[in-house]
């Protein structure tokens, strides 16, 4: 049986996220990086890419997956922030060209300044010190990368190191680094706490945070640089606005480009999409919590009735841009943050974001009625979210359902009672409920 259900938005229990279709349609030309991201880490929908999925060196971006294992660790209660590290030969590794604090054998130094030193100076040797002392070696390490890496839904990557040194092995992409960005920022955001810091000093050296967008932006708090000659100028940038909206107070995006020709041109694209983004998309409330969508029908259980309901409210990122036009960027007004649009008729016409948005989605119920016993996670719906008619994200539902099978007495109540009320599965009616 399928019910379909129409409403303002999205819905989840125990979900997975398929996105189908970026948000805005934007002029590759006009966005100076061959390869670039911009991710809605409450939805995790996607705004607008290009080349997101091509393999490309990271550079220090690297230094994101050194710093999310530890942070785990820390939380883990496996590694403490004022723990005290005495740096073993493996600084050794560091060549002297190599961004670094200068640790040398036998230093003593504390898990919290290795982060500083990893996050804001990009030290080689607080990468590798700290990959040592939590796995035990650095190839042991390197296999935890990449374990987290897969567990996180980062395809495109693969980790050879801990800095982020150009191997042919070593690669990921703008989608991988903006998921690892988004991992931090939700389960270890204790990284913004060094990720905003505008300098750091260890042992008398003094390092600047080269990530620029951090001067010009009091909403900005990370995420982290990076750069090689074979990479370009890499950054993971996020920031954190409020919305105006009391049932969604703030609001964080991610954008991350790579390959970019200059330090300050990586932060002004960068800068330049996020803002885009936040003028010209929202995040709107789907689905209140315990939001109930359906009853299914229960056999073999004293439980008639299973409820199908969310777990938490549920939000959708939408597009407040509704013109055929792909977005040019190099046209984009910055000062009143304006998409100005060239019609062809020789004018240009300020574009202002919608106040409404047209959303609806589809739910498919999969399930026309339960049998006990049952103690498993189950896919119970579909959910398509359109916006104009255009599908936007898929979400498939899932349900932790744990339900107890009658015993030999109640199953002859149940009988009974299916009896004198001509209950049959073959007439079993789902129950549906208008959701938003």
């Amino acid at each position: 049986m399928k019910a379909v259900i129409y409403l303002l938005a999205s819905l989840g229990l125990l979900c997975s996220t398929i996105v189908n279709a970026a948000l805005l349609n934007l002029v590759p030309e006009s966005v100076e990086a061959p390869a670039w991201t911009i991710l809605d880490t409450q939805s995790g929908q996607v705004i607008a890419e290009y080349n997101s999925h091509e393999q490309r060196a990271p550079a220090s971006m690297t230094k994101m997956m050194v710093a999310y294992i530890a942070l785990k660790e820390i939380e883990a209660g496996h590694l403490k922030k004022d723990e005290i590290i005495t740096a073993t030969p493996v600084v050794k590794m560091v060549q002297w060209d190599e961004s670094q604090m200068y640790l040398k054998e036998a230093d003593q130094i504390s898990v919290d300044q290795l982060l500083a030193g990893l996050i804001v100076m990009s030290a080689n040797d607080a990468a590798v010190t700290l990959a040592e002392r939590i796995s035990g070696t650095v190839p042991a390490f390197i296999e935890r990368m990449n374990k987290e890496a897969k567990a996180l839904g980062m395809n495109d990557t693969h980790f050879a190191n801990a800095p982020g040194i150009t191997m042919p092995d070593h690669f990921s992409s703008a989608h991988d680094m903006a998921l690892l960005g988004q991992a931090l920022a939700l389960q270890t955001p204790e990284y913004l706490h060094y990720s905003v810091m505008p300098s750091f000093s260890y042992n008398q050296r003094f390092h600047r945070a080269t990530n620029l967008a951090l001067k010009f932006d009091p909403t900005v708090d990370g995420l982290k640089t990076g750069f090689t000659k074979a990479a370009g100028y890499n950054l993971a940038l996020t920031a954190h606005r409020p919305t105006g909206n009391p049932a969604l107070p703030e609001r964080r995006l991610i954008v991350v480009v790579m390959g970019t020709k200059n330090a300050l041109k990586r932060a002004e694209v960068a800068h330049t999409l996020l803002n885009m983004a936040y003028t010209y998309t929202r995040n709107e409330v789907a689905i209140k919590d315990k939001q109930l969508i359906a009853e299914l029908p229960v056999i073999k259980s004293t439980l008639k009735m299973f409820k199908l309901e969310t777990s938490k409210p549920q939000i959708v990122t939408t597009s407040l841009y509704d013109q055929p036009y792909a977005i040019d960027l190099q046209t984009y007004d910055t000062v009143n943050q304006r998409i100005m649009l060239n019609t062809g008729n020789g004018t240009i016409q300020v574009i202002d974001p919608l106040q409404e948005t047209k959303t609806h989605l589809n739910v498919e119920i999969k399930e026309k009625f339960l049998t006990a016993p049952l103690a498993k996670v189950m896919e119970l719906a579909t959910v398509q979210v359109y916006q104009n008619n255009q599908l936007i994200r898929t979400i498939a539902i899932e349900n932790d359902v744990h339900i107890e099978e009658a015993n030999f007495f109640q199953k002859i109540a149940i009988w009974f009672k299916q009896l004198f009320t001509f209950f049959s599965s073959d007439d079993v009616e789902v129950k549906t409920y208008p959701l938003g």
